[in-house]
């Protein structure tokens, strides 16, 4: 096992050893599958703040939000994300790396904290990971995503075969 490996496979016992508890896994909110595995790579739909079925963050940063919210909602579909790869792989610790972290943000036009809100995600996966394993990231603002959440993340993954 190489250096990656050997740490991805402690994501189990960092999750109890942080005290987090993962959500039920996210459920689809229209026609579509939660995630699918193309050869040693797993490619998820987007991932939103939700706890199950349930949104309970709605609205755009800076408008009905603050950037403390946006920053919890962009973890709350951390969460979401890592109940769905549990959910999908049956252990995190089949992880190899989070090959792409894409932070999709719902804000007012003139908004630039974007960074501040994507590091509730970036920062969540690097606890469970480790910052070796961590992701290029992509931060965008928008003008509005599904169903009205603040947050949609795009997630990657890399996992052992």
């Amino acid at each position: 096992m190489n250096a990656p490996q050997a740490h991805a496979a402690g994501a189990e016992r960092r999750l109890v050893e942080l005290g987090i508890t993962l959500p039920p896994p996210p459920s689809p909110f229209g026609k579509y599958v939660e995630a699918v595995r193309v050869g040693n790579m797993v490619y998820f739909s987007g991932m939103l703040p939700a706890v199950g079925h349930d949104l309970p963050l709605l609205g755009r940063v800076g408008e009905a939000l603050s950037v403390a919210e946006g920053r919890k909602a962009a973890e709350m579909a951390a969460l979401s994300a890592l109940a769905a790869a549990r959910e999908f792989l049956g252990s995190l610790d089949r992880v190899t790396a989070v090959a792409k972290l894409g932070i999709y943000i719902a804000t007012v036009g003139d908004f630039r904290e974007h960074p501040a809100i994507a590091d509730g995600a970036s920062e969540l996966m690097a606890s469970v990971f480790g910052d070796e394993l961590l992701a290029p990231r992509v931060v965008l603002g928008m003008a509005s995503l599904p169903l009205g959440v603040p947050v949609e993340l795009e997630v990657l993954l890399e996992v052992a075969h």
